[in-house]
């Protein structure tokens, strides 16, 4: 088998895999890199120039695996898209809202390269991409040979999946983002068992050790209590959050809080694309049963769109719980304005439940403390941090050492690194070299060939 890793800068970023197994040509992935712009934003498909994949495979829907979709299919005309149903549901508006964030850069920062895509060409590859269900083994034929594949889930987003393909005598797994842990709106990973040839794992808390004692639940009870304390002294709470499947899983917490009288009463607001895409979970929980949310959830919690007639730096006219994207608070976001509103206030309370990027405003809030000043810079607003600002552990990816346990019962010939930074794939490497000490282990350079 060979493997390039398209991503230019490695790490996390625009994830994109090229594998030939036999003489069977893939690609599984095609990202956005969240910190970057234009063209270098995207996977570098210069090793692609000349071949001819016989198939795309789509893991999941965050944008760091499908923002560049388009772009490949472009100089790729003829190549099938395979993703789960869910995936195949909330492609086309993910795809759809990241031309809309790239035209709108395009006239505010004059970014030339954007849009990489537009509507229109959106419309035209939306025929090309095709649902596939779970468990369900497919063999797939192409120009000069055959694999079959197999789609598992797991966990982190709604339609995520780890990816198992055969070909002849070999087992190869690639387990794209996985979780274990079961969410509120989403079950944990039902990863395949048995002895693979060679896995393909995600690295990304290899640096993080898991606080003892940090279950999900535990930490659903912490944040209800955090909010009901700040409710009580009067204050407002922020929750910034991504806007797939982390909006609708608080909503879902605080539903069920409410439905057991746990939930201080407090108006609950909400908006931004998160919201919308409550519509698609509602469906694909309707039409899959893979995913735990309704909109009867919004209904019963009479969830109001956020005000417009906040100011940026001035408290809010009303009391309430703010639910709003972008999830790391990053500028001209309604969780950036609602912060500048809040953080120089003790009576208020900013609660993180994603990861923060340490170069994003969320990421410099979290690092900050009480008394240090803070500026919102793009709103002009300097003031002394004096909120109650806590992080909460929702993470979407499964801990360390979950995936170690994995990887050892795999037993793989070879096992290959990726989403991760450098320190994590490094204890990562330096683990499996000591508890695995036949196996390949590769870390590998981005845009360098591998034979696996």
């Amino acid at each position: 088998m060979k493997i390039i890793d398209l991503n230019s800068d490695g790490g996390i970023g625009a994830n994109s895999l090229y594998v030939q197994i036999g003489d069977f040509h893939l690609v599984i992935d095609s990202g956005l890199h969240p910190k970057k712009v234009g063209r270098q934003a995207a996977p570098d498909l210069r090793p692609l120039q000349g071949v001819k994949l016989d198939l795309i495979i789509i893991t999941h829907c965050h944008l760091d695996h499908i923002g560049s979709l388009p772009v490949l299919m472009r100089n790729q005309p003829d190549t099938p898209v395979i993703m789960t149903l869910p995936s195949r549901m909330l492609i086309e508006r993910m795809l759809h809202n990241s031309a809309n964030v790239m035209l709108r850069e395009r006239e505010e920062k004059g970014i030339a390269d954007y849009p990489l895509f537009t509507h229109d060409e959106i419309d035209r590859v939306a025929p090309r991409l095709f649902p596939h269900q779970f468990g369900n083994p497919k063999k797939f034929s192409g120009a000069r040979d055959e694999i079959e594949f197999t789609l598992h889930p797991a966990g982190h987003i709604a339609g995520a999946a780890a990816v198992e393909i055969q070909h002849k005598h070999r087992r190869i797994l690639f387990t794209g983002d996985v979780l274990f842990t079961t969410q509120r709106i989403i079950d944990g990973a039902k990863m395949p068992k048995g002895h693979f040839d060679t896995l393909i794992t995600e690295t990304t808390h290899g640096a993080t050790e898991k606080p003892p004692g940090n279950a999900r639940s535990g930490e659903m009870i912490r944040l209800i209590e955090t909010i009901n304390a700040t409710l009580q002294r009067g204050g407002s709470v922020l929750i910034p959050v991504f806007a797939l499947g982390r909006m609708q899983e608080i909503l879902a917490i605080l539903h069920d809080a409410r439905k057991f009288n746990k939930l201080a009463p407090a108006p609950i607001f909400a908006s931004g694309l998160g919201m919308d895409l409550c519509d698609y979970l509602d469906d694909i929980t309707k039409k899959t049963g893979l995913v735990h949310f309704t909109r009867t959830i919004l209904k019963d919690l009479k969830v109001k769109k956020s005000p417009r007639d906040l100011v940026p730096g001035k408290e809010p006219h009303t009391q309430g719980i703010y639910v709003v994207s972008s999830g790391m608070m990053v500028e001209k976001t309604a969780s950036y304005i609602v912060a500048s509103c809040l953080a120089g206030n003790a009576k208020h309370s900013i609660c993180f439940v994603g990861y923060c990027d340490p170069d994003t405003p969320g990421g410099q809030l979290l690092a900050a403390k009480n008394g240090d000043q803070f500026l919102f810079a793009d709103v002009n607003v300097k003031t002394r941090i004096r909120a109650h600002i806590e992080r909460f552990e929702f993470s979407g990816h499964a801990s360390r050492d979950e995936l170690l346990d994995y990887a050892l019962k795999c037993n793989p010939r070879s096992i290959v690194l990726t989403h991760g930074d450098p320190p994590a794939r490094a204890w990562f490497a330096e683990q499996l070299k000591e508890q695995l000490p036949n196996a390949k282990v590769l870390d590998p350079v981005p845009l360098q060939e591998y034979q696996v």
